[in-house]
């Protein structure tokens, strides 16, 4: 996989130097000169990871790692910087910035830090793509096992099954007939009855977590509240 990093650096030489260097390593590289663009380029060119000089023209690399931030809370921001105060690093950090580097930096340490974080960033997102996250519960899909505190709960394929269709439809209203046809084929009687039945079940395993809970809208279906 290729990755693409937006570099925000108004020192032309280092700019060069450095977007040269990621490239023979495989990045995707584009260059921001000035603060002034790098928000509409973080929207245009829709990078993996962001590396931020602190002092741009325009607008400061601390403003602009707050507005991706904005834009998504999980984007590896890494900020560069020849300021040496603590306040400073600590002013990066409070930004959104997940990493600080001063100038002068090694670029061989530069490129180990975008890997790093560009790899916890992978591992969050495969997490989370294996994981339901019901308030303060977790449901692990491939375990089919929801956790909470120190209890966990082995659900049944159609208790799974039936939490990860009201999850996908959270604080909708969900139609009876649908969801049975949905997940049974038909709406028989029989099945019917099935529903009630593991409908309850869910509300036992979630009744320890006050944000969650599964409505029922009389003659229509329910309404799966998540906070």
């Amino acid at each position: 996989m290729m990755y693409k990093v937006l570099y925000a650096e108004d020192e032309e030489f280092l700019g060069k130097i450095v977007k040269e260097s990621l490239e023979t390593r495989g990045f995707l590289v584009r260059m921001e000169g000035s603060g002034e663009h790098v928000l509409e380029a973080y929207r245009q060119f829709e990078p993996h990871i962001c590396v931020l000089d602190v002092m741009l023209p325009h607008t400061d690399g601390f403003a602009l790692a707050e507005g991706i931030r904005k834009m998504d809370k999980k984007m590896p921001i890494l900020m560069l910087t020849a300021k040496t105060q603590t306040e400073d690093v600590l002013k990066g950090f409070g930004s959104g910035a997940n990493d600080y580097m001063r100038k002068p930096f090694s670029l061989e340490e530069l490129i180990v830090r975008l890997k790093n974080l560009l790899a916890a960033h992978d591992d969050a997102a495969t997490l989370q793509a294996d994981t339901l996250l019901l308030g303060k519960l977790r449901y692990n899909i491939p375990r089919q096992v929801l956790s909470g505190g120190d209890q966990e709960k082995k659900l049944s394929f159609r208790e799974a099954e039936l939490l990860k269709y009201l999850h996908s439809h959270r604080n909708l209203v969900i139609d009876r007939r649908e969801l049975l046809n949905t997940l049974w084929g038909n709406d028989s009687f029989f099945n019917s009855r099935n529903l009630d039945v593991y409908i309850t079940k869910l509300r036992g395993y979630l009744k320890d977590d006050a944000t969650i809970e599964i409505l029922t809208i009389k003659g229509i279906g329910y309404r799966f509240v998540s906070g």
